[in-house]
């Protein structure tokens, strides 16, 4: 099995499930998401798939991509060509969350150096 093959499927998986939430799946629970990323298995059995949500309740999100893990299976079955389609996996991610906290600490460290420095020349 060539190393890159799990890369490469999992690109396409990307692809193709961005597509799938965009125009095909429309249950009310899933709002504004985006695929951030895909990490498929060494044995090309589980794809893990990131998703990321913008607005609307994180658990109610979740549980309706949870209900439609069959059917982005089976279509995914159907786009692309596989001997065994991998088991979908759709997992929250917190890298958006994480960024925005760690740029708001940067922004108050920066803040804060800058009163330091002001004092300092009021002095």
């Amino acid at each position: 099995m060539s190393g890159h093959r799990p890369e490469r499927l999992a690109e396409l998986i990307k692809k193709e499930v961005s597509d799938l939430l965009q125009k095909d799946i429309k249950d009310p629970r899933i709002g504004f998401v985006t695929v951030t990323d895909v990490e498929v298995s060494g044995d090309l059995r589980h794809a893990k798939i990131f998703i990321s949500i913008l607005n609307g309740d994180k658990e109610e999100t979740m549980a309706g991509l949870e209900a439609t893990t069959g059917f982005v299976r089976k279509e995914l079955g159907k786009r692309i060509r596989l001997r065994h389609v991998p088991e979908v996996i759709f997992r929250y991610d917190t890298t958006i969350e994480t960024g925005t906290r760690v740029f708001k600490i940067l922004e108050e460290i920066n803040h804060d150096k800058k009163d330091g420095i002001d004092e300092l020349e009021e002095d």
